[in-house]
């Protein structure tokens, strides 16, 4: 990975500001221009390509050009804590946009916006141009995209996918292969900033994949971030969030530790919060998960079960590089006790409760 991108990419994100200001040095700025064009069509039914020339109607992302709201169909598969959200912000800007999940329930916000809900993933990719994907584990990825009613299989040449759930490097080489062997441009895309970043249109976004698919769709991603990174080539992008989590997981552990120590001490913790984050010490965990566990509001921005698979694959990537990593694997083993204990469905700052069980005191 490119070192400058890593940093400009994490170093603004969940993980804390300060790895911008001293991990790897000067500043690294990125200008990216694209030229507006206007493209003249007309409606045409049919999802096949030929269909779609005789009829007169061309799309910008079959055809090369960059998306809008008036060329480019829409498709968003996962609408949990944070796909709604993102899929929010596409609807927003006024694209076209056919959604899919797994539980329908969790479509209704995106339905209410004017999103058109299908029964499975390649219904989505057959009425789609851009078809985007965040669920919750590497073998829900490989079901909703590489699947037999998966979106490869729905998807026409030139059509581009974006996977934006944190997964395997490995499996995003074997997406990126499987749709190119297709005529499918494929990008991995994980993103950071949990629900708030979601919400806001925050998110730090790392992208893995081809250059030309990623200047295409940069306008949809730039409804959901302002901070997009190219990290290179495909799996670049699941590569750099395991980056990501790994420096996530031992902030986690001092944060908790931090607080607890500042409320045995008799202090305020908000106003400890205050006083440590703006310094160097300061992070956006403890600036927006501290507030969080002052209150007791343990609900997911991001679920213990999802961050213990996460951890999982850096480890397995880490022993595959050769590399010990004694943080994460002491991480890892803290949230695994939490899982066990029924709170996996919780979000990663219930870490808390790992340490107020540990020292038998509540901060409360």
């Amino acid at each position: 990975l490119d070192m400058w991108s890593v940093r400009a990419v994490v170093g603004r994100s969940i993980t804390g500001q300060h790895l911008s200001q001293w991990a790897l040095g000067s500043q690294q700025v990125v200008a990216v221009a694209t030229a507006a064009f206007a493209v003249q069509y007309r409606r045409c039914p049919g999802n096949n390509n030929s269909a779609r020339l005789v009829c007169g109607y061309t799309t910008s992302a079959t055809h090369g050009g960059v998306v809008s709201p008036s060329t480019t169909r829409v498709g968003w598969i996962g609408t949990g804590v944070m796909g709604a959200s993102m899929c929010g912000h596409i609807l927003d800007a006024g694209y076209r946009v056919t959604a899919y999940n797994r539980t329908a329930s969790k479509t209704a916000g995106v339905k209410a916006k004017g999103a058109q809900v299908v029964a499975s993933p390649i219904a989505v990719a057959k009425q789609s141009d851009v078809i985007f994907s965040i669920v919750g584990m590497p073998h829900d990825v490989r079901d909703v995209i590489l699947g037999p009613e998966g979106v490869l299989a729905g998807c026409k040449p030139g059509d581009i996918i974006v996977d934006m759930t944190t997964s395997e490097p490995k499996l995003a080489e074997e997406i990126h292969q499987r749709a190119k062997d297709k005529g499918v441009l494929a990008l991995d895309a994980p993103v950071s900033g949990g629900d708030i970043g979601a919400r806001e249109a925050r998110l730090a976004i790392m992208v893995g994949g081809d250059s030309e698919a990623l200047d295409r769709v940069k306008p949809l991603l730039q409804l959901m971030g302002k901070n997009i990174q190219h990290m290179g080539r495909a799996s670049a992008g699941q590569s750099t969030k395991m980056v990501n989590q790994i420096l996530i997981a031992s902030t986690m552990i001092s944060m908790v530790e931090g607080l607890m120590y500042a409320h045995k001490a008799g202090l305020d913790l908000a106003t400890v919060i205050q006083a440590v984050g703006s310094g160097a010490a300061g992070s956006w965990s403890i600036n927006n998960y501290g507030p969080r566990i002052i209150k007791r509001n343990f609900d997911p921005g991001f679920f213990i079960d999802h961050f213990v698979k996460d951890l999982g694959i850096a480890i397995a990537e880490a022993d595959r590089m050769g590399l010990t990593l004694p943080g994460l694997a002491t991480a890892r083993g803290m949230y695994q006790t939490l899982q066990k204990q029924g709170h996996g469905q919780k979000g990663i700052h219930a870490l808390t409760l790992y340490f107020e069980n540990l020292n038998n005191h509540t901060m409360a």
